[in-house]
């Protein structure tokens, strides 16, 4: 039995039937598509790299502790691993569609909270993995660590993990309070003891003191009201989902070419898509930015628990701006201001501290809030942008390669877009989700995207002025290394 912890149990009490609360992510592979019996004994072989997969959740009664992991006693692999196909002509437009019906159903929380979907019909001969995985049980990266740990690092595949699992008992309702107020009562004696440990130390706690102030008034402002946009406000249970694409190699050159980072490039670019779906709304976008929530990983190096280990940001998308070498410019100067900011640091200091509150009181004010959001609106926050790094070297499953692989985010209430950003083997694939309602133009966002990195690389190749000067510099370094050395008068 495994307690979540604040953050995972969050995710869970913000369901609600609309907020659907899962990531996922739609990989493509080679051709011809595998027996669906192989693919099962794929996965059968590497569940025990995977102890999550078998585990479900159960809540503690009266809400007196957080909800726990145990083994599920009726686990059936069938379940988890659906088969289905495309209707003809099963172009990408169908599998964009299947996955945007299948994000808008919750997982069932009587199992374990996962689903894998086979995918065949594809009309270039290929095949489709979608996996849904609720985000109370991984973060984005540990969610492409799956992956990783399920599919295998060349065409042949590996022999199955030797497995001895056999679920242990689950406990009963009068155990799983007793347990919660056991951790309750302990929880205080820890808090004395790291309050001591602090005391010994009071220059150090009056200088985290003050970087915590400092930190928390960063947030503050990061959540000023912003103007009314379209894209936030109510939705409804229904999602659509469309892609981009770009490389990671083009990605770089526009970065070597105008400075900034590979995370600046791709933000810029996504400024602009939004640029265009607000342009072609009719909104007037002089001095407006679209403020994106950006979860920022603060998992160790070599972290491969499955919990989320996150923190948060408050971006500036600056819209307003017109030209698209002045955006990257501001994307890439608010971005290293943001990083000396503190903000990530203060939303995980709040992390920390929800995980001081009574758990009946968390689930509350969590559901509280969610009712709020959908009754009066919020301007705060516009969207959300995760930036995952995925493996880039090619996976295979039952022999063939992915060759692409795209993300899926949740979307909040108030939030009626949400984009995800995926690297792997070298690519860069952009998943947008949108209310299905209130976002029938999430294509002009897509589209916006991707004409914004063709425009930036256009804007990075030499002109004929500079190749011009860099000849005539190569000239003049030729023609002064040439030239003969004077040589050296021996004192008389």
């Amino acid at each position: 039995m495994d307690r979540m912890s604040p953050l995972d149990a969050t995710f869970l009490h913000v369901e609600d039937g609309i907020n659907h609360m899962h990531i996922a992510s739609c990989a493509v592979f080679e051709g011809p598509a595998p027996a669906y019996d192989d693919l099962v004994a794929l996965f059968r072989g590497k569940l025990p790299l995977v102890p999550r997969y078998r585990q479900k959740v159960r809540f503690v009664p009266g809400g007196v502790g957080r909800p726990v992991w145990v083994d599920d006693p009726h686990f059936r692999l069938d379940y988890h691993i659906r088969h289905t196909a495309l209707p003809p002509p099963g172009d990408r437009q169908d599998l964009r569609n299947l996955m945007g019906r299948l994000m808008s159903h919750e997982l069932d929380r009587h199992r374990p909270l996962w689903e894998t979907w086979m995918v065949e019909g594809l009309d270039d001969g290929t095949w489709a993995l979608i996996s849904k995985v609720h985000h109370c049980m991984v973060d984005g990266i540990s969610g492409t660590d799956l992956m990783a740990l399920v599919l295998d690092a060349s065409p042949e595949p590996s022999a199955p993990v030797p497995d001895t699992w056999h679920p242990a008992p689950e406990p009963s309702d009068a155990t799983l309070v007793r347990d919660a107020l056991v951790d309750t009562l302990v929880r205080p004696d820890e808090m004395a003891r790291f309050t001591r440990a602090v005391l010994r130390r009071p220059r150090r706690l009056l200088d985290e003191a003050s970087q915590m102030v400092s930190s928390v008034r960063a947030l503050g402002e990061g959540l000023k009201p912003n103007v009314e946009l379209p894209i936030e406000g109510t939705i409804g249970p229904h999602r659509r989902w469309v892609t981009a694409a770009t490389t990671i190699a083009d990605v770089k050159r526009i970065r070597t070419a105008h400075g900034g980072t590979v995370n600046d490039v791709v933000l810029a670019a996504i400024t602009s898509g939004y640029r265009e779906l607000l342009l072609g709304r009719g909104e007037q976008l002089d001095g407006v930015v679209v403020r994106s929530l950006v979860p920022v990983s603060v998992r160790a190096k070599g972290d491969h628990t499955l919990n989320n280990q996150v923190a948060s940001i408050i971006a500036e998308l600056p819209v307003g701006i017109a030209d698209p070498l002045d955006r990257l410019h501001a994307v890439r100067a608010h971005m290293q201001h943001l990083k000396q900011s503190g903000q990530a640091e203060a939303s995980r200091m709040l992390f920390e501290a929800a995980d001081q509150a009574p758990p009946v009181v968390l689930a509350t004010a969590l559901r509280a809030a969610v009712t709020v959001m959908r009754r009066l609106p919020q301007r705060s926050v516009n969207t959300v942008t995760t930036n995952v790094p995925g493996p880039q070297v090619p996976l295979y499953a039952c022999g063939r390669r992915m060759t692409e692989y795209a993300p899926f985010v949740p979307l909040a209430q108030g939030l009626r877009t949400g984009v995800a950003i995926l690297s792997y083997d070298g690519n860069v694939s952009i998943g947008i989700t949108g209310d299905w309602d209130a976002m029938p133009d999430l294509d002009v966002l897509a589209g916006g995207i991707e004409r914004a990195i063709a425009e930036l690389l256009e804007l990075s190749r030499p002109t004929e002025a500079d190749a011009e000067a860099d000849a005539d510099a190569t000239v003049a370094t030729i023609a002064t290394s040439s030239r003969p050395k004077a040589k050296k008068r021996r004192a008389s």
